[in-house]
C-alpha cells in the first residue's frame, strides 16, 4: 500500500507541474499560432488557385499533336479548346453548365455538346425557378459560330441535366435523359421524338436514389455502330452502378449488364463507359469509376464482363471521363483532381493540363471518344494503381495525411459532394487546415469565457462527486 500511495503522489505532483506550466498566455499563444499556420495554409492555396472562370485566366496546356476540348460543368461552366502548340483558340462561358463533347465528322474544328442554362426567373419556360434550358449545340471552333440543335425547357434544375447526348446519322441523336430517367432519340430536323426508353421498364422504384428525386442520374449514351452489338445504345446508370445495352427492339439486353447495384468492387456511381469494338480488341468497356476514384477497363469474354486494366495515382478523385487514343494513351479527365491528362501504355503522365473541374475531354483528330483506341488487352497494358507505383507523392505531409485519413473515413459521396461545392482551391490539406482553424477558435473562445467568468468570481461545479470511500 505505501508504494502505491508513493506512485499516486508522484503522479499527482507531475500533474501539478504541467497544470502550473500551463498559463493563458502560453495558451493564448499557442492558439495563436495555430490559427496564422491554418490561415497561411488557406491563404495560399486561396491566393495561387487555379481559376477558368475567365478567357484571360485558362492556363495554357503542353504541346501536343492534336487539338484538346475540355468541358467544365462546376461553379462555372466553361468549354475551350487547345491547339496543338497549348494556346488557347477557343472559349466559351455563355451556358451554366457544359457536358459531353464530341468531334463533328467530316469537320475537324466543329464540336457538338450537350449544355445547361439555369433559369431564374418566372416566366413562359418557367413556372417556379429555378428551372433549366437543356440544349444541344454545335460550335465552329475556328469561327466561333454556335447553332443551337435541339432545345428543351425543363420544370427545375437539381438533376434537370442532359449529360450527353450522341449522334446516329444526319438527322437523329439518342439523348441521357437525367430529368425523367429515359433515354430517347429524336430527330433534330422534325423535333419529334422516335424512340424511347424509360428506366422503370427495368428498375425497381426502391433501387438508385429516392424516387423521383435524380433516381437513376443517367448520364451517358453510346450508339454503338460496329460489331457484335451494332445498332445498340450504351447507357450508364449511375446511380444503379451499371452500365447497361439497350436494343431499340427488345429493350434491355441483360445479360450483358456490367455492374450490379451497391458492387462497388465493380463500379460504384460511373461516369462516361467507352464501348471498344470487335475490330479493336473487344468488347470492351473503358469508363471512370467515379466514386472508386480509379479508370477501368472491363473486357466481354464467355458471356462475363472481366476486369483487364486499371489506372489511379495519389492525386486522381472523381474521374468523370476516359478516352482510349488510336496512340495507345488514355485521356482522363480528373474532376477533382483539377486536372485532365494523358496517361501513355506504361501509365506515366505524359500530358496534363490543369482545370477547375473538368467533366469531358476530347482529342479533335483522333475520333469520337474512345473510337479510334484498342482495348487494354489488345495492347497489353498493365495496371497502375497507387501500391504499384501510382503514389507520386514525397515524404510524410501531418496535415495531409490527416486529410487523407477523413477522406476514408467519411462515405464517398459525402467526401465529393463536400469538394464540388467548396471553392476550387479547397484540396484535403485545405480543408484540414480550415477544421483545425475553426477547431483552435472554438477552443480559444470558450476558454477565453471561462476566465472571465473564473476572474468574476462564477464558478461550476461538477453535480457529480465521487465518493473517495
Amino acid at each position: 500500500m505505501g508504494d502505491r500511495s508513493q506512485s499516486r503522489g508522484r503522479v499527482r505532483s507531475g500533474v501539478a507541474r504541467v497544470r502550473a506550466g500551463i498559463t493563458r498566455t502560453r495558451l493564448r499563444a499557442l492558439f495563436a499560432v495555430l490559427l496564422l499556420a491554418s490561415a497561411a495554409v488557406v491563404a495560399g492555396a486561396a491566393w495561387g488557385s487555379l481559376s477558368t472562370a475567365s478567357a484571360d485566366a485558362v492556363p495554357e496546356a503542353p504541346p501536343t499533336e492534336n487539338h484538346t476540348v475540355v468541358t467544365e460543368s462546376g461553379r462555372a461552366g466553361t468549354i475551350t479548346a487547345y491547339a496543338p502548340d497549348g494556346e488557347v483558340v477557343y472559349y466559351n462561358n455563355s451556358r451554366t453548365k457544359y457536358f459531353d463533347v464530341d468531334p463533328v465528322a467530316g469537320d475537324p474544328l466543329t464540336v457538338e455538346y450537350t449544355a445547361t442554362d439555369t433559369i431564374h426567373t418566372a416566366g413562359p419556360t418557367c413556372g417556379d425557378p429555378p428551372c433549366a434550358r437543356n440544349v444541344i449545340e454545335r460550335a465552329n471552333l475556328a469561327t466561333g459560330e454556335v447553332e443551337v440543335v435541339y432545345e428543351r425547357y425543363d420544370h427545375k434544375e437539381n438533376a434537370g441535366e442532359w449529360h450527353d447526348a450522341d449522334r446516329i446519322d444526319e438527322d437523329h441523336v439518342v439523348v441521357a435523359d437525367i430529368i425523367a430517367d429515359q433515354v430517347f432519340v429524336v430527330d433534330t430536323e422534325t423535333e419529334v421524338v422516335e424512340w424511347l426508353w424509360d428506366a422503370q421498364s427495368a428498375f425497381d422504384l426502391e433501387s438508385g436514389h429516392a424516387y423521383p428525386t435524380d433516381w437513376t442520374h443517367i448520364n451517358d449514351v453510346e450508339y454503338i455502330e460496329s460489331g457484335e452489338m451494332e445498332g445498340r445504345i450504351m447507357v450508364s446508370v449511375r446511380n444503379q452502378d451499371q452500365v447497361v445495352f439497350l436494343d431499340r427492339e427488345e429493350g434491355l439486353l441483360e445479360d450483358w449488364t456490367l455492374g450490379s447495384e451497391n458492387d462497388y468492387d465493380v463500379l460504384h456511381e460511373q461516369h462516361n463507359p467507352d464501348y471498344i469494338p470487335e475490330s479493336r480488341g473487344g468488347p470492351a468497356v473503358v469508363v471512370a469509376d467515379s466514386e472508386n476514384g480509379v479508370i477501368e477497363e472491363f473486357q466481354r469474354e464467355d458471356g462475363e464482363w472481366t476486369q483487364t486494366w486499371q489506372w489511379e495515382d495519389d492525386r486522381i478523385q472523381w474521374p468523370r471521363d476516359a478516352d482510349r487514343l488510336p496512340n495507345g494513351n488514355t485521356l482522363i479527365s480528373d474532376t477533382h483532381g483539377n486536372r485532365v491528362i494523358e496517361v501513355n501504355e506504361s501509365g506515366a503522365i505524359v500530358w496534363q493540363v490543369e482545370s477547375t473541374l473538368a467533366y469531358d475531354a476530347e482529342r479533335l483528330e483522333t475520333g469520337d471518344e474512345s473510337a479510334g483506341g484498342h482495348s487494354a488487352r489488345s495492347l497489353g497494358l498493365e495496371s497502375r494503381t497507387v501500391a504499384t507505383g501510382g503514389n507520386e507523392g514525397v515524404g510524410f505531409r501531418p496535415i495531409e495525411f490527416v486529410g487523407g485519413v477523413v477522406e476514408s473515413v467519411l462515405p464517398h459521396r459525402v467526401y465529393n459532394a463536400a469538394i464540388f461545392v467548396a471553392p476550387v482551391w479547397v484540396g484535403k490539406t485545405e480543408a484540414v487546415a480550415i477544421a483545425g482553424g475553426v477547431l483552435t477558435g472554438s477552443c480559444w473562445a470558450v476558454l477565453e469565457a471561462r476566465w472571465r467568468l473564473r476572474d468574476a468570481g462564477i464558478g461550476f461545479r461538477c453535480p457529480i462527486v465521487r465518493d473517495r470511500e
